[in-house]
């Protein structure tokens, strides 16, 4: 008997006739016949039930024989125990060398399907025209593929490492180049901070150099004046005193007194210069800000009848005539205003303008929702954020100022809309014109133009070029 007989007569003798499955605590009755004790157990309490199914009390018939057996003589079967358990788990033969077809050996290895098949499958149809040699003999031809395989994938592997090494090298590399750069960043940001520092103290230096410049003769001339407010009150006294005398009374040493207020000479305070010579101005502030730019245009909805615009929208001047436009409330009138078409309701924005030698202008921002027909001064009480040149002076809401000895003639506005910040510098020179003290600013904002003096050379919104980091430049 072969071990494919053995194995067959093995798995017979492990299956139990009632489940057709290998035994579970198999036990033997009394005819010698074997089951699984749950088996036998089930059949027996099921043939209670029948009619007619008990031949005699407390005997059972076997489900194999139909002898007559009691159940109490059942008795455990250990070595058929084993054997189920011996089958149930199969040797690697079973599993391994066996055609799942035909439960023969695999004795043979088909070239064309590349698997290994038994003799009865050489002879089928399905392989009859194959390559079919020996597995003895593929298996040698494939272990020398196999081992050659396995060279080849060492040396790509030997290759896999070297590049590994030289990622991991690169990779070192670029975090050093970063860490590097990132020096270079912390250095030059702390240089420029001490940069700034110095420039800072020097300012302030000045700034406080020119006020002790000014400040004694301010006060000379207000103890001064005061001297001379205390000596006229004291004389207003006296003569007040004198008027209240008897006749002989007050015209005694009348003519002293005369005399006395004859001399009195009021003495004017000498004229300080109040120029501020010491300008705020942070090196790079202005080109800092211009990352912030954002394209503007002007709105011919909202703009003054007298206020004529290019069709580009980019610049306005006022006109010589009134023109025939239809009154909406969007509509500026009589302030000589127009407002830029851009909602303002968030983030950071920073914009240009070419004012150029104009006498008068005004520019700033105010609320979507601003009363547009306003007649009296454009205040932040009403809406409106806004500078104003006045030739000699700047206005805003806020005080009056003494300009720059030489006025800008281009103008950058920087809104700051979560700070409340609104700030105004020079183009030209970066130095800073004015800074509205921080606003809570709530819903939509607006550019807001003012060409206030007529001029044949137009306000100009500074055009972009290009991407950040450009200049700008008027149309």
């Amino acid at each position: 008997m072969d071990a494919l007989e053995l194995a067959r007569k093995l798995q017979e003798e492990a299956t139990c006739s009632i489940c057709l499955d290998y035994f579970t605590d198999p036990v033997m009755t009394a005819c010698g016949h074997n089951f699984c004790r749950e088996c036998i157990r089930l059949t027996w309490e099921k043939a209670k039930g029948r009619k007619g199914g008990r031949k005699r009390r407390g005997s059972f018939p076997c489900p194999e024989c139909r002898e007559l057996s009691p159940q109490r003589n059942l008795r455990p079967n250990r070595l058929l125990t084993k054997v189920a358990e011996m089958v149930r788990r199969p040797p690697a033969l079973q599993s391994r060398d066996l055609c799942r077809v035909h439960q023969e050996l695999l004795k043979l290895f088909c070239e064309d399907d590349q698997s290994p098949i038994c003799v009865v499958c050489r002879e089928s149809r399905a392989h009859r025209s194959h390559r079919v040699v020996p597995i003895e003999e593929a298996v040698q031809e494939y272990k020398l593929k196999l081992e050659a395989d396995m060279g080849y994938l060492r040396e790509e592997m030997m290759k896999t490492g070297k590049l590994q090494a030289r990622e991991k090298q690169t990779l070192a590399e670029w975090q050093k180049m970063v860490e590097s750069q990132r020096q270079n960043v912390l250095a030059e940001f702390e240089r420029l901070r001490r940069l700034l520092a110095e420039d800072e103290r020097r300012l302030l230096r000045r700034l406080e150099d020119e006020e002790l410049e000014v400040l004694p003769p301010l006060r000379d001339s207000a103890a001064r004046l005061g001297q001379q407010s205390a000596q006229l009150a004291q004389l207003i006294a006296e003569l007040e005193g004198r008027c209240q005398l008897p006749a002989l009374g007050l015209l005694q040493d009348i003519r002293d007194t005369l005399r006395r207020v004859q001399d009195v000479k009021l003495q004017p305070p000498e004229v300080v210069p109040m120029e501020m010579r010491t300008v705020c101005r942070v090196p790079g502030l202005v080109e800092a800000l211009r990352r912030f730019r954002g394209d503007v245009t002007l709105d011919p909805d909202t703009a003054n009848p007298e206020l004529v615009l290019s069709e580009d929208r980019k610049s306005v001047r006022r006109g010589d005539l009134r023109q025939a436009l239809p009154d909406s409330p969007e509509r500026f009138d009589p302030g000589p205003c127009v407002l830029g078409r851009e909602p303002l309701t968030s983030g950071r924005h920073y914009w240009e303008v070419e004012v150029g030698e104009r006498a008068s202008w005004a520019l700033g921002v105010c609320r979507e929702n601003a009363n547009r027909k306003e007649k009296g001064e454009l205040f932040a009480g009403n809406g409106f954020w806004i500078l104003v040149f006045l030739g000699s002076y700047y206005n805003s809401s806020e005080r009056a100022f003494a300009p720059l000895r030489d006025p800008p003639r281009r103008v950058g506005i920087f809104l700051d809309y979560e700070a409340g910040h609104l700030s105004f510098y020079s183009a030209t020179d970066g130095s800073l014109l004015y800074a509205f003290p921080e606003t809570p600013f709530s819903g939509t904002l607006r550019a807001l133009f003012s060409p206030l003096s007529s001029s044949p050379t137009p306000m100009t919104i500074c055009r972009l070029k290009g991407g950040p980091g450009d200049s700008l430049a008027p149309q």
